[in-house]
């Protein structure tokens, strides 16, 4: 037989094999389709693979999605998801969960929903069973939320909030921690305005009824069931404290002002201490003119001997006088 036969021959066997070989890989996923009336075309399963999509995944989710009675979702749907990055069999589990709880969900909300990051099918599940968020989170290190009422007793108080999922602003919706900080500050703002803690203490559904009515949800991915106040606590006296602060703080400064004010004295005092001295001295400087006065007054005729001596007894007789006051004092 000719040569070229028989390499055409072997090509043509290698082709077969191929195709057999194939056809052997990708007919199992096929007929599972076939048989679960999934609607998935062998070619299209193989043409999968040429577009670095796994078949197995594509044909398994959409059987699931069959089983569950959604036909909205095609292969091309899933492929798409699938190359873009998308867990496929997280979004499909999350829209038969939505089916089966009568939760209206789109498959393109749902891909949005996952490829944004977000678990789509805690989403759901949290949709479906709500969750109870603490207030505040215990692992941030503050275990309760601490107000002062009008009267100035603090309270510390804790909350529990249970919320489910918005799934239509679950993209773009704020987090549970904006959760937390919404109600914390609803809380403090609540006691805040309580005329005592007694009321607080008496009424703690008050707080949570007010916290409630403000609507905190608002621009999250969740919805606020209720809130309810887990636990309040009397801590410690606000207002006496800053009283008691207040009273040290002018002690303080009555303190300053008093110091300020015997420094001045004390300056004024060596000020006056300082005039008298000077004032001896003049006294000084006037006493050694006398001498030379007198001396004058001889010289010129107008003191004589006898009223020299007479002014000399005066004296005399005032420091006498002087030593004996001084003596009956003592």
């Amino acid at each position: 037989m000719n040569p070229l036969v028989w390499i055409i021959i072997g090509v043509a066997a290698l082709v077969v094999l191929i195709i057999f070989v194939v056809m052997f890989n990708f007919f199992n996923l096929w007929f599972q389709a076939f048989l679960s009336r999934a609607n998935v075309k062998l070619l299209s399963i193989i043409a999968m693979r040429f577009r670095q999509v796994n078949p197995r995944v594509i044909v398994i989710n959409k059987i699931r999605l069959v089983k569950a009675g959604i036909d909205s979702v095609g292969t091309d749907g899933l492929e798409n998801h699938y190359l873009a990055g998308g867990n496929v069999g997280n979004v499909v589990s999350a829209m038969i969960s939505a089916s089966n709880a009568n939760i209206d969900l789109d498959w393109g909300i749902a891909t949005a929903i996952d490829l944004a990051g977000r678990d789509i099918l805690d989403a759901v599940n949290t949709s479906v069973n709500p969750k109870v968020i603490d207030c505040p989170n215990p692992n941030l290190g503050r275990p309760t939320i601490d107000a002062v009422a009008k009267d100035g007793i603090q309270l510390k108080a804790r909350a529990r909030v249970t919320v489910r999922t918005n799934l239509s602003r679950l993209v773009g919706g704020a987090t549970e921690e904006t959760i937390v900080a919404r109600v914390g500050e609803g809380i403090v703002s609540s006691i805040g305005s309580a005329a005592t803690h007694k009321s607080v203490l008496e009424n703690p559904d008050a707080i949570s009824k007010a916290v409630l009515g403000r609507g905190l949800d608002s621009g999250t991915a969740y919805e606020i069931l209720s809130i309810d106040i887990a636990d309040v606590d009397v801590g410690v006296n606000i207002g006496a404290k800053l009283q008691e602060d207040q009273a040290q703080a002018d002690t303080k400064v009555a303190q300053a002002l008093a110091e300020k004010r015997r420094a001045m004295a004390v300056a004024q005092e060596q000020e006056f201490r300082a005039e008298e001295q000077k004032n001896r001295a003049l006294v000084v400087l006037a006493e050694a003119e006398v001498p030379r006065a007198i001396s004058e007054s001889f010289r010129s005729g107008n003191l004589g001997i006898m009223d020299h001596y007479r002014m000399k007894n005066i004296n005399a007789d005032t420091s006498m006088r002087k030593s004996i006051a001084d003596d009956d004092q003592k």
